[in-house]
């Protein structure tokens, strides 16, 4: 009996932008601002299309508002992306190799960093830099896996 089947594999879009700034630690950090801005732009966009579809209205007032939500949140997340990267590869080379602890270094200062930027004190920047440390060494542990 014949049968038939598909076979095949899905695999993620790769969109690759290489802007050389002359030096590797600025080459990083410009490549993660980038990438990671792009990605919050792309989910604030459709957050902000969901709420124009579920108000059923539309207006440029709206637009506007979207469009300046967009711009702030990926200059946020693509600024704390370059600071990650930056602290990361700056670990590297103090450290003089390359693993797990060098996400964890990166993290911790990038948490440190972004909290004490945002007027929070004592306790709150620790806080803050444990959870940088934990979810960078997560991230890195897990695209590992990979």
């Amino acid at each position: 009996m014949p049968r038939t089947g598909f076979r095949g594999s899905v695999t993620s879009p790769k969109v690759d932008l290489i802007v050389d700034m002359g030096n590797p630690f600025l080459n990083l950090t410009v490549d993660g601002f980038l990438k990671i801005g792009t990605v919050a732009v792309a989910k604030t966009a459709t957050e902000e299309a969901y709420h124009i579809v579920k108000t059923g209205s539309i207006s440029q007032h709206k637009l506007e508002n979207s469009l300046k939500k967009m711009c702030k949140e990926g200059a946020y997340w693509g600024t704390i992306a370059g600071v990650y990267v930056g602290m990361e590869y700056g670990m590297e080379r103090i450290r003089g190799t390359r693993d797990w602890k060098n996400a964890m270094l990166g993290g911790t200062l990038t948490g440190a960093l972004v909290s004490a930027a945002s007027n929070n004190k004592g306790d709150k920047i620790v806080m803050d830099a444990i959870t940088g440390g934990a979810v960078a060494t997560a991230a890195l542990i897990v695209n590992s896996l990979t």
